[in-house]
């Protein structure tokens, strides 16, 4: 069969001939229709992710849209190495995977489901997130961060507050919902400030945090408080993706006089079948909740042509 290949982490994807997978126990087979690029796709493929594993060669890609040998059409993930999503057909085991919508077309489902899920996981599954509650979305400009103020939005919260890197880019984040823009491009002192006054007047209940680095720095600063007899309010804290630094200072006092709690969401963190079902409740959501997402589909066969290739849109292989 024909599919993206990883022979090494040094030298790169190519597009080529592997072997077609044959379904173990448990397993059913997947014909596969698009599969989306993905940060977390292009970082396991070089080795810098903690889920990568050194067995050459492999088919990238951790989920994808197909159809199973009776034709429903499908989401999957998490499929059985050395077989990635981008291929012709790969394995799965028979509780990764999730019927889709009929209205749902392949391309958005699977330039949907990693960014949906990240955002609900890290919502639902970590955070225990009750309607009616605040969210701020740190690091709201791409992909992920769009769709999870929308799907706040959504699933009920009372309020979202977005943070970008200057006002150019949050200027058009009200369209999807978020109610209060935060640049982040200002000195540090600014920006606690502009966090602590959100926190103590319009309320902050959970943060989904795609940065860390500085902008999460002046995120528990705003939040440390000042031994208040009445305590601190309760912040749940859910790092996501470390785009602006793979890690910060975290003064102890800040935790002790405050009501930070902090945690993650990725693979690890929550089951793979539990993620699975979080994606498959986003994908049933996506029309009625009007989100948006968008997809830059391109044939399987380019791969290696557009791999690195910077784009605000997210790159969707289509086989």
């Amino acid at each position: 069969m024909k599919a993206a290949i990883i022979r090494s982490y040094k030298e790169g994807v190519e597009y080529g001939d592997f072997e077609q997978p044959v379904a173990k126990t448990g397993e059913v087979i997947v014909k596969v229709k698009a599969a989306a690029l993905s940060r977390l796709v292009r970082a396991q493929a070089s080795g810098k992710h903690y889920s990568s594993e050194d067995r050459f060669p492999f088919v990238p890609g951790v989920d994808g849209v197909g159809t199973l040998a009776d034709g429903r059409r499908v989401y999957f993930a998490f499929p059985s190495a050395p077989f990635g999503s981008m291929a012709e057909f790969t394995a799965v085991r028979d509780s990764v995977w999730v019927a889709l919508p009929d209205d749902l077309d392949d391309v958005t489902a699977a330039a949907a489901a990693n960014p949906g899920m990240s955002s609900y996981a890290a919502l639902m599954e970590r955070a225990k997130f009750v309607r009616g509650e605040s969210v701020l979305v740190n690091g709201a400009t791409g992909v992920s961060g769009r769709l999870a103020i929308q799907i706040a939005k959504h699933f009920g919260a009372r309020r979202v507050i977005a943070t970008g890197r200057n006002q150019a880019s949050v200027a058009g984040l009200v369209a999807l919902g978020a109610d209060a823009l935060i640049p982040l491009d200002q000195p540090a002192e600014s920006l606690t400030r502009a966090f602590r006054k959100e926190i103590q007047e319009g309320g902050i209940d959970v943060i989904l945090d795609y940065l860390w680095g500085p902008s999460a720095e002046n995120l528990i600063a705003a939040a440390a408080g000042h031994g208040s007899p009445d305590g601190e309010p309760r912040i749940r804290f859910v790092q996501i993706g470390s785009l602006a630094g793979g890690t910060i200072t975290l003064p102890g006092g800040a935790l002790r006089s405050s009501g930070l709690e902090l945690m993650g969401s990725g693979l690890g963190s929550v089951s793979n079948a539990r993620l699975v079902v979080s994606i498959g409740e986003v994908l049933q959501a996506f029309i009625p909740g009007g989100f948006k997402v968008s997809a830059d589909p391109v044939p399987l066969s380019q791969v290696a042509a557009v791999w690195e290739s910077p784009t605000a849109d997210r790159i969707v292989f289509t086989v």
